[in-house]
């Protein structure tokens, strides 16, 4: 048999759609290396999100694909990911520490914001990635609770408040630095300030993403976040029901007012599973959040069950990716982390800030 060329493996590669990137792996780009030797195929890609998860189905699929057409060749693979630094508003520039900051917006609350952002957190962490969690809600803090860690303060060093560590991310809130039962006051100005503080007075750890958990609504405080912080995509929460997907598409609306890029729609509480016979049912109506991304011309990233275990292990400080990674209440939460990952790796890439990025292997 003859043996192949790069060129001929190259083009099996081609056939391959990743499902995240909406393309071949050759129009991805992720195809570094192609090396034959004798009865070896070495392969090395580097994909632009995190793909712990996925190590062993891609290269079962790529495995399948080549030893069809050349099955006496043993493939070799390298799988690495780089997540990369990605464009925010004009006149903003990203943080040093922090290569890309992914806002989670409602245009409302209690449509399930928090607990989106935290298991979003949980998930891009468990994916393969480095996180942060900002809880912006300065009136109703609720990171702090399900990351387990209500009670403790944050410390500071050097004039910069130190992250509180928590489920393998790192996190700030207001509710690290006032006790519980004191109520937030204060006026718009000086809570957009303190936000601010939040972000730019803290010693983040390097870190791929940083998740901001921002107050439900569309009013001046979020506005003005939305202007001052660098922001590489964001992602809106919203239920089926009408009266929240009109919210939502008022938050669509300041971000693109703003010029940041909405990566797609969230739809919490799709249905309702009852804990006792798992019956499933649309209580909040059906398919609202499809329509609205069609609407605006963006994916649907994710459909969320609402299910008091979600909730329950959530007030526990022990959020369904972390306690339950493996159950299907945590399936959609991982899908729609490999999605919103997979949509800001499509966004223009930022060279502006010359860090030494390292590279995860397997």
């Amino acid at each position: 048999m003859v043996a192949p060329i790069p060129s001929q493996i190259m083009s099996i590669l081609g056939t391959i759609i990743d499902p995240y990137l909406n393309m071949d792996l050759g129009r991805a780009k992720v195809i570094h290396e192609i090396a034959i030797h004798e009865k070896t195929i070495e392969i090395r890609l580097q994909y632009p999100y995190p793909i712990l998860n996925r190590v062993a189905a891609i290269k079962e699929r790529i495995n399948l694909a080549i030893q069809t057409d050349w099955p006496g060749y043993e493939v070799s693979l390298n799988l690495t990911w780089k997540v990369r630094r990605h464009r925010v508003q004009k006149g903003l520039k990203n943080k040093p520490a922090i290569k890309n900051i992914i806002a989670v917006a409602s245009g409302k609350g209690g449509v399930g914001k928090s607990t989106v952002a935290v298991n979003l957190a949980l998930a891009l962490r468990g994916l393969g990635a480095s996180v942060a969690l900002l809880d912006a809600d300065i009136y109703g803090p609720s990171q702090p609770l399900m990351l387990g860690k209500q009670g403790t303060k944050a410390y500071t060093h050097q004039k910069k408040l130190l992250p509180v560590e928590s489920l393998g991310i790192q996190s700030i809130s207001i509710g690290y630095l006032v006790n519980d039962e004191s109520p937030m006051v204060w006026r718009g100005p000086m809570v957009s300030s303190a936000l601010q503080q939040l972000l730019n007075d803290t010693a983040w750890a390097e870190c791929d993403y940083l998740i901001i958990d921002l107050p439900p609504g569309t009013g001046d405080i979020q506005l003005t976040m939305a202007q001052k912080i660098p922001i590489s995509g964001a992602i809106v929460v919203t239920t089926p029901q009408d009266i929240s997907l009109l919210d939502a598409r008022k938050a669509c609306k300041m971000f693109e007012k703003v010029e940041v890029p909405v990566l797609g729609i969230v739809e919490n509480m799709s249905w309702h599973i009852c804990g006792s016979c798992g019956h499933r049912d649309a209580i909040f109506g059906s398919d609202g959040g499809e329509k609205m991304a069609k609407e605006f011309n963006m994916p649907l990233l994710a459909q969320l069950p609402l299910h008091a275990k979600v909730r329950e292990l959530c007030d526990k400080g022990e959020p369904i990716i972390a306690s339950d990674p493996t159950s299907t209440l945590a399936k959609p939460y991982w899908e729609m982390a490999q999605r919103v990952a997979g949509a800001l790796a499509l966004r223009e890439v930022d060279y502006s800030i010359a860090l030494s990025e390292s590279v995860l292997e397997t």
